[in-house]
This record gives C-alpha cells, sequence and structure tokens, in this order.
C-alpha cells in the first residue's frame, strides 16, 4: 500500500484515507498566505505574463492598493464580487485582494453569453461584475449594455440601483474600456487614496481560514448551473498538499494557459505556486508554439495542461527545437488520460508524468500521483487520496462500501469538500449525505494499495476538451429554439477533444429544422463548448415500453453516424 494512504475499514473494502506522509492542514487565510511569502521572498518572481514580471513584494503591494481601491468601492466582507475575463494580471490581483478583504470571488468563464451571464448575476447575487469589453466572439459589454438598461445613466462610483438585478450595483472595466456608467480599472484604483491602510488591515484580521473564498459555477443534471462554495482552508490546503506531495519548491516556475476561472488555473496553477514560494508563467490563452517559447524562454520545470494541449504541443513542428531541458513534471487530469500521451511527453520532453483527479466541489483535487510510484502507476492511476481526504466506492443505490477492484460510485469527504451550492439547499443535500460524504456521481474502481481509477460516470456528463458539458442543460437550452420540440444530446469520441456533441432534434409540427442553422443559433446564445458539433434531426426518439428516451441507443445512431462520416 502506498504511504499516502491507510486504510479506514476491512481490507476488502474500497475505502481510503490520505494521511501518512504528508502535512498538517494549515490554518491560514489566502491574503495571510500572500503576505508571509512577500517578507520571507521579496525579491523572489511570483508571477510572469508577457513582459511583465512581479516579484512576491511587489505582488502584495499591488494586492494592497488593489483592496484599498475595493473597499473604496464600497465592498462589504461576504460581498459576491464576479470577475469575468481571460488570464490577466489584473485576474491574478483580484484573487488575492478580495480574498484579503473577505469578499467572495464568482468566477465566470468569459465566453459566456448574456442569457449565462444573466443567470449567473441573479442567483449568485452579485454586487460588482469586473469584465472586459470583448473576449473572441462574445461581445460582453454589448450585452451588459442590453441587460442593464439603466447602467448608462448611473454614477460609476454611487452605482446603480434596479429593479433587474438588483443585487448589482458596480460594473468595472478591467481593460478600461468606455461603458456608459461603468468604471474603469485606472479609475477604480484612484479610490485607494482614500481608504486609510489601517483600515486594511483590520479587514483582513477579521478573514477566517473557513470563510467562503469563492463560488465557482458548475452544471448538473438538473441543467441549473450551481455555485460552489469553496473556502480559504479549502483552496489553500489543497493546493499546499498537491504541491507537497509533487515535490514542488520555491525554483520551480509552472507554466500554464489554463483558465484562470477554473480550479485548476485560479487554485493549483496560482495558490500552488504561492504555497512553496514559486513562480507562476501565466499566458493569456493556449497556443503551442506560445507554450514552447514560454517554455524555453522563462525556464519553465513543471507544465500544467490537458490532454488536448499537450497533444497539441507535440505535434507542433517546433516540438523538437525548443529548449525544454528545464522541465522536470508535466501534470493533467480533468479527462481520461492516455497513458500512452504521458509516456510521450517523458520521452520527448523530459518530464515526469504527475495525474490528477477533482472536481470543482473539491477545492479541486481528490487523489493525485505520487512520485515514488512506478511509471506504470502514475500514468494508468488517478493516484491514491490527498493527505486529510477520505474516498469511498460505494454501491450508489444503498450506500455500502465496495470490495477492492469493484466499480460504484465515487465518495469524497475531507477539508476541501465546499462548503455548499450558493442559496440551494436542496442541492447541497442531494450532493452531501448527513455523514459529509460528497457523492460525486462518478463511477470508480480503488485497488488495495489506495489507486484510484475512474471508470464511468453515473450522471449522463460529457467532457470535450477538458470542459466538463452536461447534456440537460444544452437540452433544454436548445428548446428554447421556436421550432424545436424535444432534444436529446449525446457524447461521441473524438480523437482531439476526447468526446464531441451530438444533438438529436425533432421539430415543432410544420417547422423545418436546418442543421447548420441552428447551429449557428447555438453559436450566437450560448458558449462555444456547449454548441453541438453534430446535429441530426428526427421524426421521432427511440423510447423505452414506459416512455423513457433510449440514450444508450441514441449513442449507437450518433457513433455509426460519425463513423460513416454523416
Amino acid at each position: 500500500m502506498s504511504e499516502n494512504v491507510t486504510a479506514t475499514r476491512s481490507a476488502a473494502s474500497s475505502e481510503v484515507t490520505g494521511t501518512a506522509g504528508g502535512p498538517g492542514l494549515a490554518e491560514i487565510t489566502v491574503g495571510e498566505a500572500l503576505r508571509l511569502q512577500a517578507e520571507a521572498r521579496g525579491d523572489a518572481p511570483a508571477l510572469i505574463y508577457g513582459e511583465a514580471m512581479l516579484d512576491y513584494a511587489t505582488l502584495d503591494r499591488q494586492v494592497d492598493l488593489l483592496a484599498r481601491a475595493l473597499i473604496g468601492l464600497g465592498t462589504q466582507p461576504g460581498d459576491h464580487v464576479a470577475v469575468m475575463a481571460p488570464n490577466s494580471v489584473e485576474w491574478v490581483l483580484l484573487e488575492y485582494a478580495l480574498a484579503r478583504i473577505g469578499a467572495v470571488m464568482v468566477t465566470v468563464n468569459p465566453a459566456f453569453r448574456s442569457q449565462e451571464l444573466a443567470y449567473l448575476l441573479r442567483q449568485g447575487r452579485v454586487s460588482t461584475l469586473l469584465t472586459v469589453r470583448a473576449h473572441r466572439r462574445a461581445e460582453i459589454a454589448a450585452d451588459l449594455a442590453a441587460l442593464l438598461p439603466d447602467l448608462a445613466g448611473a454614477d460609476p462610483v454611487r452605482g446603480r440601483r434596479g429593479e433587474a438585478f438588483p443585487d448589482l450595483r458596480h460594473v468595472v472595466m478591467l481593460d478600461d474600456a468606455d461603458l456608459p456608467g461603468a468604471l474603469t480599472f485606472t479609475a477604480l484604483l484612484s479610490l485607494a487614496e482614500a481608504v486609510p491602510r489601517a483600515q486594511l488591515a483590520a479587514r483582513a484580521a477579521a478573514v477566517k481560514p473557513g470563510d467562503v473564498m469563492q463560488v465557482q459555477y458548475t452544471s448538473g443534471t438538473t441543467g441549473a448551473p450551481k455555485g460552489a462554495m469553496l473556502t480559504h482552508r479549502g483552496c489553500y490546503n489543497n493546493a499546499r498538499l498537491m504541491a507537497a506531495r509533487g515535490g514542488f519548491g520555491p525554483d520551480d516556475r509552472l507554466l500554464s494557459a489554463m483558465p484562470l476561472f477554473h480550479t485548476a488555473g485560479c487554485v493549483c496553477n496560482v495558490l500552488g505556486m504561492l504555497a512553496v514560494g514559486g513562480c507562476l508563467i501565466l499566458l493569456p490563452e493556449f497556443e503551442p508554439g506560445a507554450m514552447m517559447s514560454a517554455a524555453e524562454a522563462h525556464g519553465a520545470t513543471i507544465i500544467n495542461a490537458v490532454p488536448t494541449m499537450y497533444r497539441r504541443m507535440l505535434d507542433h513542428p517546433d516540438a523538437g527545437t525548443r529548449g525544454m531541458s528545464a522541465l522536470r513534471i508535466a501534470f493533467t487530469g480533468g479527462t481520461s488520460i492516455p497513458p500512452a500521451l504521458m509516456l510521450e511527453l517523458r520521452q520527448r520532453f523530459g518530464a515526469e508524468p504527475m495525474i490528477i483527479m477533482g472536481m470543482t466541489e473539491c477545492s479541486p483535487i481528490i487523489t493525485q500521483t505520487d512520485p515514488s510510484d512506478d511509471l506504470e502507476t502514475r500514468c494508468a492511476t488517478a493516484g491514491t487520496p490527498l493527505p486529510h481526504v477520505e474516498v469511498r466506492i460505494a454501491d450508489p443505490e444503498t450506500g455500502t462500501p465496495m470490495d477492492h477492484g469493484q466499480p460504484g460510485e465515487l465518495l469524497i469527504r475531507g477539508f476541501g469538500v465546499m462548503r455548499g451550492y450558493f442559496d440551494m439547499p436542496d442541492r447541497t443535500a442531494e450532493t452531501i449525505d448527513a455523514a459529509g460524504w460528497l457523492h460525486s456521481g462518478d463511477l470508480a474502481v480503488l485497488a488495495p494499495s489506495g489507486h484510484l481509477r475512474i471508470v464511468g460516470r453515473l450522471k449522463d456528463m460529457l467532457i470535450r476538451g477538458g470542459e466538463n458539458v452536461y447534456p440537460v442543460e444544452i437540452e433544454e437550452a436548445l428548446m428554447t429554439h421556436p421550432d424545436i420540440a424535444e432534444a436529446q444530446v449525446v457524447g461521441v469520441p473524438d480523437p482531439d477533444l476526447g468526446e464531441e456533441i451530438f444533438a438529436f432534434l425533432i421539430p415543432t409540427p410544420g417547422a423545418r429544422l436546418d442543421p447548420a442553422a441552428v447551429q449557428d443559433w447555438c453559436k450566437a446564445s450560448f458558449a462555444r463548448h456547449k454548441t453541438p458539433r453534430y446535429i441530426r434531426v428526427l421524426d421521432s426518439l427511440p423510447l423505452t415500453a414506459n416512455g423513457k428516451v433510449q440514450k444508450f441507443e441514441l449513442r449507437r445512431m450518433a457513433a455509426e453516424a460519425v463513423a460513416a462520416g454523416e
């Protein structure tokens, strides 16, 4: 058995707790952790982004400035402040500054369109939104102007008051774009002058490790996105224990283009390097040539990416010419990991594989491979539980622990489990039982050594390029189209993205559906990763005797259609 796990039930029972060989939990807030690193390693590099390089002392000072500015704007402890922007220095500063003053960061995918943003602003009770004019094909400023017609007449500092989105008072443009009624980021920073440092110190001292630090939205089988409430203790210790098992140190430079609005970016990357005093090399978005150039220019020692990104790096014509000699660890998670890919990374880039398994609701890492494991184990499993994390494989119906090697539902308990879903007590109770076990909906197998392997999903979820995609959410969105009576969505294998989206549609009586036109409508209505690549119009759906849709039959039909090139 691995030194990082200890059986807590009988030898045959699939239940383990990560205990031995790891540090204890740190009772510290994220704001305090940054302050300590600034004091200990002030001149050490903390963040590299393009031409910008911030050492820990500079990062800490800029976080203080932004924190005072947010106080000057009226941000109160516990306020929900949404950040809807691509990777940037400002994003990182906001993660730290909001944590320092006890506000709650609500992370938002900048690809969201108006309908998705409207839901999040309303359900999340967002008081301030920080965003940019546009991101890729999403015209965020235009969407906001349409959603908030009263914004144009508002005072940017005093804020708006409106019946639509009554909690939302301020909009701040991080790129200083001109949006009537919104505050530019430059103007926001000027508010710091009126806030004494002693006021900031008092606010920071009032923040506790158990306070909610972030709300991360994750969809579910109900179709309604749910805001997972993550704490300082959960996020910081998760990153800290990940770094400890991975052997990260103060001389490490972690390169990544993973979006900061996911826990892989803002916890594993940002807080992972904070925990050891290392440096994060942050890219605005993924491009294989740019990743390798950054690795060469800045001496990256660790890379975090999804398998699709690694595949594109390996297939890039410059893959054999870039200087990658400093690279020692390549880690990944979030989808099925081809062992051959990790072996190729090791052979061509010299990077040892590190695989993690997690979910947003667990802050996020649950299990992780260990450098002391043999190569095959490090490539073919998701590792063992982090210290202080309990894992159980249970019968989905009875909750009884399964025997080793038998598939069952993955249950998790420990410090990283979310506080709950914001303002959704029923959904929280469905996910976390009375004994504190979080029911993941994943089918998994646990070996006697404590190593975990995911074998399927109870929930009808698919994973496209590292993004969790929930068919029910897409189906409900499709059925808002006036000519669509029914919609069923399944996943089909894709060699590049892992899975792709296949939608079966039933038109309303008398209507004719053009698949290309429906795709265009989808692209204008919701995020790109939710847009079906394949659409087939049917006269009827395959049903069971009791009238339920036979999803297994739709999967077969979809796989055959893709194989035939239809």
